[in-house]
């Protein structure tokens, strides 16, 4: 293959003024690549050689750009392979990324790589162009959108994002070289995507370094000022860190345990986060410094939590096991603050080489299992897989791109608490969830069909927000569906996701029946009996239709019509000049017949409403219509149809404004349910007189949904308006003549929201 001959310059790249590097320059790029290649010892001979080629083919197609630092360009892809090789990240991932700014920046495409390296390489190159030319904006939606295609890349595969990582954090390490405009966008998007998308793979030692460099870019003044802060106490403290090291490794030494101690301290982001959050001043920040024992073994772990507390004395509630219940990312290690020394407070961590790898990498530690010729089995590993797999089902069911954002931004900082199965699975859910949470979590079967919940074997409800160590159990009925109510409860992206996915589907079912309903009612308007199927003869007749109305489907069309996006009487005029056109003359009998009865109180053409409708039909709450009302109905745009009595004031102002919305509706002969209305007692206040109105209330068998009361007045008395579920106006004259028959109520009535007497 011939080596590119037209240069196109990255963004981030400056071109040569004469095309060739200088010697130093050369020399440089040169020194980088050895640095990669000394790290490169766990590669096979052919791997190493390809790895070689890889960057030879890298150095040409940048032949002659630089960085913003003035280094050759090929320095950067360097330093991304070489992040990736202290990841211990295969060949085809390193080769990639070496090459991951040359397609199309560079005049190569696709098929070149794919000639040289092979299709698995050039399609981790592909897909890391395409993560290239995302462009996080403060706009939501198009982070959104941006996010969901990042989503789409990871899934196909997990080397994607790790290269992505490593470019992300060398363009940091960097970004001081970078016109200082560009500062707050680079550093905000790094603090508000890349850095949690690190934190929840695992790979914790690299989301430290992002928060730091984007806080660095971001508040320069203040990342200073701690900087210099942290610098001076470490010199305060050097003593004293150097005698609680002196004193662990004596107390360890007493159990010849082979343990390795390193020091750690606090990062200055994480340190600037707790001062803002607990207001604290930076000397009020007691817990800088700390030390972490790498031990042999599980066992050693636990005898060196206890011979810490024999040391100092531990701080209460500073203790956690993330070991017998690891963090959602698979982090695993046992933590404990102790008093130190000058009562400073130290915290110690304790985990074995094997946590320790994914503690820092982890799901990188992924190919360290693989170079070893075992499968990964690592916590990370599943429960990265597992959330990955979950953001890309709520992606595929949401086609909002804000409401995709909302649901991930949830799942991105979890604050966990960890509850269990009836059959001891632990189960990591964010702090605030709820049951109806856990029911998802376990399956979107559980989750549609919950209708109740044990736990810890003692009843609870769906909203019921779980606890550290619970013990829940959920209990379905198969003929059971999700409640629109759960939306205002659930914490979880998947449960709200699932949730709306069902009931955006009911919601489409539902619509298209009333719009097939709507469409019949309007044919026959237009002298059309029947509202023609699309078999047969016919379907060429919905062929033309859908043409005209700008739907792929009859399905589409009939649901448009329920939602009130398109007019029935249109529709209906169009199909009945289709059907004059192949011979199919309106019935004058029944056009005749039609308009007498739409002057009639009862039209027999009114589509008819017995509460079965779903979510297609919607009582208006400004008058909360009940069988026994003179109703119409309203077709608002894209909401489907609202019902409201005929004397609503709401409707009247609507019919005055969009009168060719409103269709002829009617309350069948046997509603299949109840319908709320509102209604208003004033009653003397005193002792048990809201007892005696719900006992009233009751005797006459209605159901009370809602309750509100009034200040008391002057003369003592007080307003109670309750929503009440009554199945007609029967129903409600008896609960009317109840509530008046009660001795402290002085008046009751019907009313509208808006107090309107009815």
């Amino acid at each position: 293959m011939s080596h590119p001959t037209r240069l196109i310059t990255p963004p981030s790249a400056k071109v040569s003024p004469h095309g060739r590097l200088s010697p130093a320059a050369e020399n440089a790029a040169a020194a980088s690549f050895a640095r990669l290649t000394s790290k490169l010892d766990y590669l096979s001979a052919a791997d190493l050689n390809s790895v070689k080629q890889a960057y030879r083919f890298a150095d040409e197609a940048h032949l002659g750009q630089l960085r913003n630092s003035g280094e050759p360009y090929i320095t950067h892809p360097i330093a991304v392979a070489a992040q990736c090789a202290d990841w211990k990240l295969d060949g085809q991932a390193l080769m990639a990324a070496l090459l991951h700014d040359a397609l199309e920046d560079c005049a190569v495409n696709k098929t070149d790589l794919i000639e040289r390296f092979g299709s698995q390489v050039a399609d981790l190159v592909d897909g890391l162009t395409k993560l290239e030319k995302l462009h996080f904006n403060t706009r939501e939606e198009n982070q959104a959108e941006s996010f969901r295609k990042m989503l789409i890349a990871m899934a196909r595969d997990m080397r994607v994002i790790l290269i992505k990582l490593a470019d992300r954090t060398h363009n940091m390490r960097t970004l001081g070289d970078a016109p200082r405009d560009k500062w707050e966008r680079i550093a905000s998007e790094t603090l508000d995507i890349y850095a949690p998308i690190a934190h929840r793979l695992g790979l914790n030692q690299t989301y430290r370094e992002l928060q730091d460099l984007s806080f660095k870019y971001l508040k320069p003044w203040r990342y200073a000022i701690l900087l210099k802060a942290i610098t001076k106490a470490r010199s305060r403290r050097r003593d004293l860190i150097q005698k609680v090291q002196t004193d662990l490794e004596g107390i360890i030494a007493t159990q010849k345990i082979n343990v390795k101690i390193a020091g750690r301290e606090k990062t200055i982001f994480s340190i600037y986060k707790k001062m803002e959050e607990k207001n604290l001043s930076f000397a009020q920040v007691t817990d800088i410094y700390g030390f972490r024992l790498i031990m042999p073994s599980l066992l050693d772990c636990y005898t060196a939590l206890g011979l810490l507390h024999q040391l100092y004395k531990p701080v209460p509630g500073k203790f956690k096991d993330h070991i017998a219940i690891s963090k959602v990312n698979g982090y695993q290690s046992l933590h404990t603050t102790l008093v130190g020394p000058s009562s400073i407070n130290v915290e110690f961590q304790m985990r074995t080489e094997a946590m320790h790898r994914v503690a820092e990498t982890g799901i990188a530690a992924h190919w360290l299992y693989k170079e070893n010729g075992t499968t990964s089995t690592s916590q990370s590993d599943r429960m990265s897989t597992k959330w990955l797999q979950s953001m890309l089902d709520i992606g595929d069911e949401t086609n909002d791109a804000s409401e995709f954002w909302e649901h991930i931004k949830v799942d991105l900082f979890p604050d966990a608490v960890y509850v269990f199965t009836p059959k001891s699975q632990i189960l990591a859910l964010p702090r605030g969830a709820t049951v109806v949470d856990f029911a998802y979590a376990i399956h979107s079967n559980v989750g549609d069909h919950a209708v109740a919940a044990k736990i810890n074997n003692e009843q609870a409800s769906l909203r019921t927000e779980v606890s550290n160590g619970d013990v829940i159990e959920v209990i379905t009925n198969r003929l059971s569906l999700p409640n629109p109510a759960w939306l205002d409860f659930v914490r979880t992206a998947r449960a709200r996701s699932k949730i709306r996915q069902h009931l955006k589907t009911l919601t489409q079912v539902d619509a298209q029946s009333l719009g097939e309903k709507m469409l019949e009612q309007a044919m026959r308007a237009e002298g059309i009996e029947h509202l023609p199927d699309d078999l047969g003869g016919n379907a060429n007749l919905w062929e033309k239709l859908l043409r005209f109305s700008g739907n792929r489907t009859r399905a589409e069309l009939l649901t448009e019509v329920g939602l009130g996006r398109r007019i029935a009487s249109i529709v209906a005029k169009r199909l009945v000049k289709l059907l004059a056109d192949i011979g199919e003359k309106p019935n004058a009998l029944l056009i005749t017949r039609e308009r007498f009865a739409n002057q009639d109180a009862h039209a027999q053409g009114s589509v008819l409403i017995d509460g079965s409708e779903k979510t297609s039909v919607r009582y208006a709450p400004c008058c909360r219509p009940i069988p026994g009302d003179s109703i119409l109905g309203y077709l608002g745009r894209g909401e489907g149809l609202s019902i409201h009595t005929i004397d609503c004031h709401v409707a009247i102002k609507l019919k005055n404004k969009d009168s060719e919305r409103f269709i002829p509706v009617e309350w069948s002969d046997a509603p299949v349910r109840s319908f709320e209305t509102h209604i208003v007692a004033t009653v003397h206040n005193g002792k048990g007189v809201l007892a005696k109105v719900a006992g009233a209330l009751t005797a006459a068998e209605a159901d009370i949904t809602h309750v509100n009361m009034t200040d008391e007045t002057a003369d003592g008395t007080v307003d109670l308006k309750f929503i009440i579920a009554v199945r007609d106006h029967q129903q409600l004259d008896l609960v009317l003549k109840n509530l008046r028959h009660t001795p402290c109520v002085l008046t009751a009535q019907r009313c509208s929201n808006a107090g309107h007497l009815i």
